[in-house]
């Protein structure tokens, strides 16, 4: 099984990387997309994000043997129900949502007899619109794909390569376990610092802009997090739900550890959590996920 033409669905900072990747990384591949917003498929045009910018979902998947939802989990749902009717036989539909069990659930509801094959690039900025993707997004970083039980292993292997093309490095997880592992690495530092850039804004009026004025240190990076489309992270928190209070409950009895460490005095446990938390950096460097140098490499 080959795939040699792509329908993207949603032409954002996801979907518009994957057909920009497509063009300078796999340029023999057909290339077509839709967005439901009239002026974002027009930017998309502009700026030659696919071969071809349809006026319609169904206009799009007409002849795709691969369909990928770049649309918030949860709006997955009703996307499927709208372009089932419009699928070519023998397509695989896939998606780029950062959480899969409902992923999994929804398009097997929606699209029964469809070979469906969720999968979640790791990767992303905390911009988002069309003018957003670029075509390395996806280099060097982890594709996981989460197939679901008995699933094609000749569409897994397509879509693997798909993703290899691409530049991304590829992982086969289960869905249940990719919320968990996810909950952990990305949903609750997410959540963390969605909080405390909504306290330090509660903060505002006390601190009298000082909030704002000294925030070149870690407070500054927590932004740059919490800067991250609105719309998408409401939808995943809710949509993975159960995995992220399980992480959360965790690292709730984790800070009230540190609480009674800070307390008592006891900088021996202070001191140990902060150079294994340390080792965890040089790991995350040392595995090409992040940039060694100063300030995480920004140029001043």
């Amino acid at each position: 099984m080959s795939i040699e033409r792509v329908a993207i669905i949603g032409l954002g900072l996801l979907g518009g990387s994957v057909g920009l990747a497509c063009r300078e990384h796999a340029s023999q591949i057909v290339t077509s997309g839709y967005d439901a917003d009239p002026a974002v498929r027009a930017r998309a045009a502009e700026r030659g994000l696919v071969g071809q910018v349809c006026d319609t979902m169904a206009e799009a998947v007409a002849d795709a043997d691969l369909v990928i939802l770049c649309v918030p989990v949860g709006a997955m749902a009703g996307v499927a129900y709208d372009m089932a009717a419009h699928l070519p036989a023998g397509v695989i539909v896939s998606d780029v949502g950062s959480s899969k069990q409902s992923v999994v659930d929804d398009l097997a509801a929606a699209l029964p007899g469809v070979t469906v094959i969720p999968a979640h690039p790791v990767a992303g900025t905390e911009q988002s619109g069309p003018d957003a993707g670029f075509a390395s997004l996806f280099a060097n970083r982890w594709c996981i794909i989460t197939p679901p039980e008995g699933a094609d292993q000749d569409a897994i292997d397509a879509l693997s390569a798909f993703w290899a093309k691409l530049g991304s490095r590829i992982e086969i997880m289960n869905p249940q376990h990719h919320d968990l592992v996810l909950a952990v690495t990305s949903h609750i530092p997410h959540l963390i610092a969605f909080t405390i850039v909504g306290t330090a804004s509660d903060l505002e009026e006390v601190t009298r802009g000082e909030v704002i004025k000294y925030s070149a240190g870690g407070f500054r990076d927590f932004t740059r997090i919490a800067a991250s489309d609105p719309t998408m992270w409401r939808d995943v928190f809710l949509q993975n739900k159960a995995a992220v209070l399980e992480m959360l409950g965790r690292f709730t009895e984790d800070l009230t550890a540190m609480q009674r460490a800070i307390r008592s005095g006891d900088g021996d446990a202070l001191f140990e959590l902060f150079a294994r938390t340390r080792a965890i950096r040089r790991s995350i460097i040392e595995q090409g996920q992040d940039d060694a140098k100063p300030d995480f490499g920004r140029g001043h």
